[in-house]
């Protein structure tokens, strides 16, 4: 299902910039972080705000080791907003929130380090 998220990992097949430009990533801010208790694997319900256009919209997010709940609520992350809806368990997954592995292989979410209009979109 994944790539190698080693660092030394080859680069992944090459696609046309075409087929990059049909992935529309997007900055939302996170409105909402509840527990995910149902999850298989810790964590979080997320409720993203991706502006008037797009809205808000839910999420579950392998991110605990990170990242306290408290902390989310306001933060501005990256996610793809053009994926279909997935089901993960009882929450319908409406984007792809992205991060990196650290060294210890946990997510840390790919985010702008200055502040961003919600619905910028990344190019």
């Amino acid at each position: 299902m994944h790539l190698s998220h080693e660092p030394d990992a080859p680069a992944g097949e090459q696609i046309a910039f075409d087929d990059f430009l049909k992935i529309d990533i997007r900055i939302g801010t996170v409105v909402a972080a509840h527990e995910f208790p149902e999850a298989r694997k810790p964590a979080y319900r997320l409720e993203i705000d991706f502006g008037p256009a797009i809205g808000v919209k839910k999420t579950s997010a392998q991110i605990t080791a990170n990242y306290a709940r408290e902390e989310l609520v306001g933060r501005q992350v990256a996610a793809v907003v053009n994926f279909p809806p997935r089901q993960i368990g009882p929450v319908m997954s409406e984007v792809l929130t992205l991060g990196f592995a650290d060294e210890a292989g946990e997510v840390v979410l790919f985010s702008p380090d200055k502040p961003v209009p919600d619905g910028s979109r990344l190019f």
